[in-house]
């Protein structure tokens, strides 16, 4: 049997491990990327774990979440990312040059290599035909060390993609269609391959949108072939030579098979407040809309910002609606800039925003109390736009500029009835400007790097203990995200500062959480986090595990548990342990006091466990690879990765 993309790749990049589904295989990590919400943390650890020079063939670490100064702190982790960037030979995107996902994508991604990221859309590369996983900064920071990347080897499901996508529809409402078929749970350990003829209908950057937004399913990554649509995009880059052509064997089996007709599929949003809440735009015809946004790395490309350009020409945006556009990377502001489709877009009411994440992450643009505000992004978890009464809806750029100019939900292919869709021609050759890009020729290690007075040291934690004596110091539901563990927003900028950042902790969820469980640390007691499906959906916001376990959070038991949350769990020494009835969940209590006895010898040896309450015993599984035992046995990675 012949191989798909996702083996071709994968196997010419194992280092150890024997490829099989569930089998723990380590891979080399060619290229990796961080934003500067998780880099500063991820250069920390690698300092902390003693390397002298990146050994990847390229790493890049951008500036593009924080870049709202309010305070000192912001400012001050850029200077510390600027000049570690030029102490260890990494490549520099200055704030202002755009989003990490669109401009790798643009600059420097490559058919065929290994991108590791410090961000959970890191999977925006498989649309040039990489292998492109999002980790939590440690990983990264090992990565970049050259260590490999360990993960189960996976199911690969193939979306085989036929026809054609029909005027006002868009490659967003590809994968909100991927998402109200495959849901946000339950793909754990799978990558998505997208095959057949309807492949060759979808640029690069279209391509891209479907497997940003992939990141939302839950699977590890999903790819694209790369094909004569990839190398005309990296000509038009001047990088053609960066080329590859990586397809699937004819003979090649996947493990599941999903037909997708693109002609069937129609305008969609997602709906609050979650991804894969959708429903079609007829459905929700009539919506009154107070705030429309588009950008983020899901819908900032050349193609889309030129597409709401060509919709609101000659056009004003509805009174009522605030409506904000952010472009994903300066080669495409300076495009739209040059060919006066920036102009059309500023005199329809627009306003322009920075070429940041911004919104997407809650630090900008909150909307009014009550607020529908429909945007171009990729998450609408509860409070995340800012405004913890607001409802997301996530559409394609399309669908964003017909509410803006109508002020309601409405099918574009209703409000543009008898307009002929934008035809947007793929530029042959698109401006080439990488003076916003810091390439240092090689490593200088008698760089002094500046350390602002809210950048700390990671934070060390204990080897696991022989008994467990604990408390139950917060119960939670289903899909739990790490914005819920962890919120964004304002609260970012002390993501250098643990025992600071420590304080928001489940902030949204129970705003005493974390003084109860500082309370319970300090008189010597261990604190567990007990979860429903789902927990840690979201972001790879390791700090969704590093501030638990500076609060002292040694074990998290849940119904299920997300794929990167886990790994970040385990990388700082907390216990991922699954109900082994999930009905038992129904039986813990929060406060109740709760043990296991020789914790430590059950997970040298592998065995489950039981969590003795007053009058329950709900049994655990905890399900480890000798290397995640190893980790957490130590105390976590830092501590493992020393005493090897």
């Amino acid at each position: 049997m012949g191989k798909n993309i996702v083996q071709k790749i994968l196997d010419a990049h194992i280092i150890s491990g024997v490829p099989g589904a569930g089998c723990e295989v380590g891979i080399r990590i060619d290229q990796t990327l961080t934003q500067d919400a998780t880099g500063t943390m991820a250069y920390l650890q690698f300092e902390a774990l003693g390397f002298d020079r990146i050994k990847t063939e390229l790493s890049v670490s951008y500036v593009d979440h924080n870049t709202i100064q309010e305070g000192f702190e912001n400012a001050d982790d850029h200077a510390y990312l600027e000049i570690i960037a030029r102490k260890f030979g990494i490549h520099y995107s200055r704030p202002g040059n755009g989003i990490c996902h669109q401009i790798h994508l643009e600059r420097f991604g490559v058919p065929g290599k290994t991108l590791l990221g410090s961000d959970s859309h890191t999977p925006t590369g498989g649309g040039i035909g990489m292998i492109a996983i999002g980790a939590g900064g440690l990983d990264v920071a090992v990565a970049m060390g050259g260590g490999p990347f360990f993960m189960n080897y996976p199911r690969v499901i193939k979306i085989e993609l036929t026809g054609s996508l029909k005027p006002w529809v868009s490659a967003k409402d590809v994968i909100l269609k991927v998402l109200s078929v495959l849901s946000t749970k339950g793909n754990v350990g799978g990558i998505i391959e997208y095959g057949g003829p309807g492949v060759a209908t979808l640029t690069v950057p279209e391509r891209a949108t479907i497997t940003n937004m992939g990141a939302e399913l839950g699977v590890t990554t999903s790819v694209f072939p790369s094909d004569e649509m990839t190398r005309a995009f990296l000509n038009a880059q001047g990088r053609v030579h960066s080329f590859t052509p990586i397809l699937a064997d004819s003979d090649a089996g996947y493990d599941g098979h999903i037909p997708m007709d693109l002609s069937t599929i129609e305008p969609l949003a997602a709906c609050p407040h979650s991804p894969d809440n959708i429903r079609t735009l007829r459905e929700l015809e009539g919506i009154a809309v107070d705030q429309v946004l588009i950008g983020s790395c899901t819908n900032s490309s050349y193609r889309d910002i030129m597409t709401v350009a060509a919709v609101l020409k000659g056009k004003t945006v509805s009174s009522g609606v605030s409506f904000g556009v952010a472009c994903g990377s300066r080669q495409v502001f300076e495009m739209v800039s040059r060919n006066g489709a920036l102009a059309d877009i500023i005199a329809s009411g627009a306003r322009i925003l920075e070429l940041a994440c911004g919104f997407c992450i809650g630090n900008s643009q909150a909307p009014k109390t009550d607020a529908v505000s429909v945007r171009t992004s990729n998450r609408n978890f509860h409070g995340r736009s800012g405004t913890m009464s607001a409802g997301v809806y996530l559409t394609s750029p399309e669908t964003a500029a017909a509410a803006a100019l109508n002020g309601k939900l409405v099918d574009p292919r209703d409000y543009f009835s008898g307009t002929s869709h934008p035809v947007i021609p793929v530029p042959e050759t698109y401006l080439i400007n990488d003076n916003m890009i810091l390439s240092p020729r090689k490593a200088s290690g008698d760089v002094v790097v500046y350390r602002g007075p809210n950048i700390g040291a990671p934070p060390s934690n204990e080897p696991c203990p022989e008994d467990l004596q604990g408390v139950v110091t917060i119960k939670v539901g289903d899909k739990i995200t790490t914005d819920h563990i962890m919120p964004a927003g304002n609260r970012l900028k002390y993501r250098s500062n643990i025992p600071k950042y420590a304080e928001f902790v489940f902030e949204r969820e129970d705003a005493a959480f974390a003084a109860r469980a500082a309370r319970n640390r300090d008189a010597g007691l261990h604190n567990i986090i007990v979860a429903g499906e789902s927990y840690g959906q979201g972001s790879s916001r390791e700090h969704a595990a590093i501030c638990p376990m500076f609060l002292g959070v040694k074990l998290v038991v849940a119904k299920s548990i997300e794929r990167i949350h886990r790994a970040n769990l385990i990388n700082f020494g907390i216990v991922p342990a699954l109900f082994m009835n999930p009905a038992d969940y129904d039986l813990l209590l929060r406060d109740e006091k709760v043990s296991i006895e020789g914790f430590r010898i059950a997970l040298i040896e592998g065995k489950p466990v039981q969590l003795v309450a007053a009058t329950r015993r709900p049994s655990l599984r905890i399900d480890l690879t000798d290397r995640e035992r190893e980790i957490l046995l130590a105390g976590g990675l830092i501590n493992s990765t020393r005493q090897r």
